[in-house]
């Protein structure tokens, strides 16, 4: 038996012990949106440093201008440190509310085992997204330092309270600890597998540009009577101009928006037809029947692989019950644009701003506000860490890994590559029916077992051990 099976066998022994401490700290209600919790959050961030003392780190509760975050330093093996890469894990331990409560089968912060198809599985708020996945690779930190008193790698560990809440503080304090988490690599769980039984490295997220319109035009509401037919209505001429965002073909109208995206690689291609996709199934599970999106392109590019451009809200004039006939003053939306490698989101900005201004009558009175801008991102598979996870996951499932695509933005994935020059692997164990951020969020024992499992492969290989 090598050191990494005694590792594993470790944590097949400690397998019900890992699982109490994941519930144990799903039961800290965390939740960074809500004052209410803020001895909470910072109970949640204790109980986190406590852990990595344990086994090993320092670790301390840091300051930020909101939530404090954790750092944790393991200076790996004394012998052959510095040959070996310096890994960088990170995660977050705030939720989300658990409102609506009376939509939760169970109590969200008590955590409660329910045997499902695949075997039990976890209800509680976190017990996914993200704490559940940030207990895997500490559970397979604990299983290294009980069997060999050290880890494979020199490890440092990053985990936010405000991951929920975009994270606002965390670009400045990881700028203002940049020599401390300085590392080679960041190890992120916060994505998910193919299904339970095929695992997944996300090679690519989609950045994201957000912003809002507001279009004005008279000084006033109008009488609809006295004015209809004469004065502009700015309700019309929004829903008009943003109705001609995309053709029938689904295409985004914005001039240059298709700069600098690129199609997919026929090998890629081929990957992600052979995985069978159904999304007639994927769209019955929201009740849908029609996909919708660019015409003639297969679903998983669609979704992984291709720009969107999404009416999120709009609103303007009276909308109580009964009726008033005005015509209102003013009216507004807000837009996303999910982008792919190679768009600039600051060129995508621009041109918004323009195509509404070319869209618009004359007397519209156009106004922006900017949320959020973030590039795609598309990782090497053919690194060497990459190709240690895809080692690691094999060894565990026995099959290939997907190496797939994510339809969202990890805008913290960014921050960490501009300001450490860290390479991701983004490697996670989350199943798509797990109902992040929604009531009754769960996470099988399964996934979490194997996700530990995997984690404790990975840093062996990391490590050469």
């Amino acid at each position: 038996m090598n050191l990494t099976d005694q590792v594993l066998a470790r944590v097949e022994a400690e397998s019900a012990e890992s699982q109490r401490r994941w519930m144990e700290w799903l039961r800290i209600p965390s939740v960074s949106a809500q004052p209410a919790h803020a001895a909470d959050i910072r109970a949640a961030a204790e109980w986190a440093a406590d852990q990595l003392r344990e086994i090993g780190f320092t670790a301390e509760v840091c300051e930020t201008g909101g939530h404090p975050c954790v750092v944790g330093h393991h200076p790996g093996p004394q012998t052959s440190a510095a040959k070996l890469p310096r890994l960088l894990y990170y995660g977050h331990y705030d939720v989300q509310p658990a409102e609506p409560l009376e939509l939760w089968s169970h109590p969200p912060f008590e955590p409660t085992v329910v045997e499902g198809p695949h075997g039990p599985r976890v209800y509680a708020r976190g017990a996914v997204d993200d704490k559940g996945q940030c207990a895997m690779w500490l559970s397979a930190f604990r299983a290294w330092h009980a069997e060999t008193g050290s880890l494979p790698c020199p490890v440092t560990v990053l985990l936010e309270g405000e991951e929920e809440v975009s994270s606002v503080h965390l670009k400045p304090f990881v700028a203002a600890h940049h020599e401390a988490l300085a590392a080679d690599v960041v190890v992120i769980s916060d994505t998910g597998m193919w299904d339970i039984a095929t695992p997944a490295i996300t090679a690519s997220l989609r950045g994201i540009v957000y912003m809002q319109v507001n279009l004005q035009a008279a000084n006033r509401d109008l009488h609809s009577g006295s004015y209809g037919g004469s004065a502009l209505n700015p309700i019309n001429a929004l829903t008009t101009a943003l109705g001609a965002l995309k053709d029938a073909s689904g295409r985004v109208q914005i001039p240059g928006f298709y700069e600098g995206v690129r199609e997919v690689p026929a090998e890629k291609a081929q990957q992600w037809a052979a995985l069978g996709f159904d999304e007639s199934a994927f769209l019955g599970q929201v009740g849908l029947t029609t996909p919708a999106g660019e015409a003639g392109r297969p679903a998983l590019e669609r979704l992984w692989a291709r720009p969107t451009a999404d009416i999120n809200g709009i609103w303007g004039g009276y909308q109580g019950p009964g009726s008033k006939t005005v015509i209102a003053a003013e009216a507004g939306a807000k837009v996303s644009f999910r982008l792919v490698p190679g768009q600039d989101p600051q060129k995508i900005v621009a041109g918004f701003k323009a195509f509404m201004a070319a869209h618009v009558p004359s007397d519209a009175k156009l106004s922006f506000e900017e949320f959020g801008a973030g590039t795609g991102l598309e990782i090497s598979t053919e690194s060497p860490t990459v190709q240690a996870a895809c080692a690691a996951l094999r060894a565990e499932y026995g099959r290939e890994p997907v190496l797939m695509g994510a339809g969202g933005s990890i805008p913290v994935v960014e921050t960490l590559i501009d300001e450490l020059g860290v390479e991701p692997l983004l490697i996670g164990f989350g199943l798509s029916d797990d109902q992040v951020h929604s009531p009754d969020e769960k996470f099988e024992v399964r996934c979490f077992h194997q996700g530990t499992r995997s984690h404790a492969r990975l840093l062996g290989l990391l490590g050469k051990v």
